[in-house]
């Protein structure tokens, strides 16, 4: 889960000489021999969890008097591009934050050092999703930072308003609910706010629906949205555009919290800690939005929970860092016992199931935590990365919620560029 999961992978021709730069702890036979460290990770570290990055960067300094740990923090649209260039240097930063979906194709260049997995806190425990990220032919390149599912977040007080008095438990009460939200506030409010380009969302409902972005058969990966069940998912996803949907059908969720606290709209399914940042002062238009904000299980039109998108974060130590047995060091202070309390307490779901469980029976954690049980992942398909490089499924989903295309037409051209690139490496 990366907060925003876009993937700009370009790593084919910058990784000359990598391969011959050796893996494992070969950077720094003595972790105490690394003079300086850089880390590298997103803003949401930065704005969200500072305290935290703290805490790491004091454990290995109390265990290595003098290192100088340096922090460089990017967004998501921009670290890949960054990374790319540095990766063909000399001067790779020893820890860099990828979203899981990122992992492969920089895996598959071979641009990551093999970790020990015993060295980390709970790896035996660590989510199926997450692991599998950072995991290549049975070895490990990586270790899960945090997770994030996604729940339903609506406004309580325009619910009741609408005479809505509890959360929605199957899809046709949560429609039934909307369609009197939406009568009550009209043409131009929007009832759900759903960016038609959320493949997160758009996905789910294929998922829910049986369906699949691609399936592997014979070790080889072919694309699927062209399949009944995918179509079917599909068209219920634009179904919720048609209906609900009142703002710009051709944006992604990048600024979704940001829009939600303007207020003009009701209910949104994102990810866990959407709400919360709705409603920080500098985005609350509404005032006193957190005290109007409810969670629920998002219900899928089968009849089971909607399958979340099970995202989340990795931290990788380039294959060129000098300082590969620190890096570690630093990587199990962050994402450690310790560190896992405090991004839980941050609203992120935990890098593994020992800590998930109790999530579950806490009333404050039981909807991300539920929610988390039903999820789907992306193809581990070589060609991946490609994929949403491209952002065929931004595209095709953008398609349908604006109507350029039918369902059947965009389905049909995102399956054909999906083809060709899936199981290129």
């Amino acid at each position: 889960m990366k907060r925003k999961l876009i993937a700009a992978i370009g790593v084919a021709g910058i990784m000359v000489g990598i391969s011959a730069c050796g893996s494992g702890g070969d950077g720094d036979s003595k972790a105490a021999e690394a003079k300086s460290l850089t880390v590298w990770l997103t803003v949401d570290a930065q704005k969200n969890w500072p305290g935290l990055v703290k805490a790491a960067d004091d454990a290995v300094v109390a265990k290595h008097p003098g290192i100088k740990i340096n922090h460089e923090y990017y967004g998501w649209p921009d670290k890949n591009a960054k990374l790319d260039a540095v990766l063909a240097t000399d001067k790779a930063p020893d820890v860099v934050e990828m979203g899981n979906t990122e992992m492969l194709p920089y895996t598959l260049k071979g641009a990551f050092a093999e970790v020990d997995p015993s060295k980390f806190d709970n790896s035996g425990q660590w989510l199926d999703g997450l692991k599998a990220s950072v995991t290549y032919d049975g070895k490990t390149y990586g270790v899960p930072y945090y997770a994030g599912g996604r729940v339903a977040t609506w406004r309580k007080d325009v619910a009741a308003s609408a005479g809505i008095k509890s959360t929605p438990k199957t899809y046709s009460e949560l429609t039934s609910d909307l369609d009197k939200i939406q009568q009550k506030k009209g043409s131009t409010f929007s009832a759900w706010y759903q960016p038609s380009r959320d493949w997160y969302a758009g996905m789910s409902f294929v998922y829910d629906a049986g369906g699949s972005i691609a399936k592997e058969e014979g070790g080889k990966f072919k694309a699927n949205l062209s399949s009944p069940e995918s179509l079917k998912g599909l068209g219920e996803y634009k179904n919720v555009l048609d209906k609900y949907m009142k703002g710009d059908k051709t944006k992604d969720e990048a600024d979704r919290p940001i829009v939600f606290g303007q207020g003009k709209s009701a209910m949104m399914f994102a990810a866990g800690w959407e709400g919360s940042t709705a409603a920080l002062p500098e985005n609350d238009k509404v005032g006193k939005l957190a005290d109007k904000l409810q969670d629920f299980v998002m219900p899928g039109p089968s009849g089971k929970p909607l399958p979340v998108f099970l995202g989340g974060s990795d931290l990788a130590i380039p294959v060129k860092s000098k300082a590969q047995d620190t890096a570690a060091e630093w990587i199990n202070a962050f994402t450690g016992e310790k560190g896992q309390q405090g991004l839980i307490a941050k609203q992120n779901l935990p890098n593994n199931k020992a800590d998930l469980a109790p999530l579950k029976k806490d009333p404050k954690t039981a909807v991300p935590a539920t929610a988390a049980e039903s999820s789907w992942f992306v193809p581990m398909a070589p060609g991946w990365g490609q994929i949403e490089k491209a952002q065929v499924l931004q595209k095709m989903l953008q398609s349908i919620g604006t109507g350029k295309q039918s369902v059947q037409a965009a389905a049909r051209d995102a399956d054909a560029a999906i083809d060709k690139v899936i199981n290129t490496k």
